[in-house]
């Protein structure tokens, strides 16, 4: 999966003193897109020191975490220095969404950029305390915003969600979803509600979606998804009682019982909904 970035290592320790150098890596976004250099293969995130031609310096930039040592920083949302009408040549900005799939960059690279949008989003959209409206500042102890008016402190917030693999026999329910770009199969998903556990998000969830009751709810594993702030939470459950699929068409456009052999693609290496899927198809979940 993407955070599987062996031998990479990725360390979230949170350096209030952390300072970039020449080399430590940027992360610029504008809008969903981030700002890299190269094409295809070669195509990698800025340096500092490449920056210099957008008036980029170490002071501005603030710390997000380390891969293989090497400081990865962003350049907060700027109103001036970086064109994305005039950039020189060999640079672009990049879809943060390509990097849910991309096999041409490390994938050390794509959970980099994943995990920074979240945390820019972050930084973003806690510009201003939610109880009093005062502006916020940065915490100097730990990864943190609070507000100076009233002392609220903002922390990053994860979101919980399924992705479940629901089966009888022989056969995974598979699905695509209503009005998203997205062609390939998928698994039954939803985020968790207030006052819910995961297990009783799985049972929801497939009840919502297909119409099916499910029983022998089992964990698989986890995997963080950066796109929209979420903490993945895999399951595999068993149908319980009558197979008959009844679709919430404002969600799907297909659910399908799909026989192991009949699963289509390969796993792609990235998403858990992938590796559940193909697993299954070996016979191994």
């Amino acid at each position: 999966m993407i955070q599987d970035i062996a031998p990479s290592v990725f360390r979230n320790e949170y350096d209030p003193d952390g300072k970039a150098d020449a080399s430590s890596r940027v992360l610029f976004f504008s809008g969903s897109n981030v700002l890299m250099k190269g094409e295809g293969s070669a195509m990698e995130l800025p340096s500092l020191e490449e920056l210099d031609f957008a008036g980029v310096t170490a002071p501005e930039l603030r710390f997000l975490f380390r891969v293989d040592g090497r400081g990865i920083f962003l350049l907060p949302d700027r109103e001036t220095g970086i064109d994305p009408e005039n950039l020189p040549p060999g640079w672009h900005f990049e879809p943060v969404m390509y990097y849910r799939n991309d096999r041409r960059s490390p994938k050390s690279q794509a959970y980099s950029v994943l995990t920074g949008y979240q945390l820019r989003n972050w930084y973003r959209d806690n510009r201003f305390c939610g109880t009093c409206g005062s502006r916020t500042e940065l915490s100097s102890a730990e990864r943190a915003v609070r507000c100076p008016s009233c002392g609220r402190v903002i922390y990053p917030r994860i979101v919980p969600a399924v992705i479940v693999a629901v089966v009888d026999g022989d056969r995974i329910l598979l699905t695509k979803y209503a009005n998203r770009p997205f062609k390939n199969y998928a698994l039954i998903a939803g985020f968790t509600e207030i006052g819910e556990t995961l297990e009783e998000t799985v049972a929801r969830e497939v009840m919502e979606e297909a119409g099916l009751r499910v029983k022998n709810i089992r964990y698989y594993k986890s995997q963080p998804w950066g796109i929209v702030d979420d903490l993945l939470a895999g399951f595999i459950c068993e149908v319980d009682g009558s197979r008959e699929i009844h679709m919430d068409r404002q969600e799907l456009k297909e659910a399908e019982w799909v026989k192991r052999e009949d699963i289509p693609g390969e796993d792609d290496d990235f998403s858990l909904t992938s590796e559940m899927m193909h697993r299954f198809k070996a016979g191994k979940l």
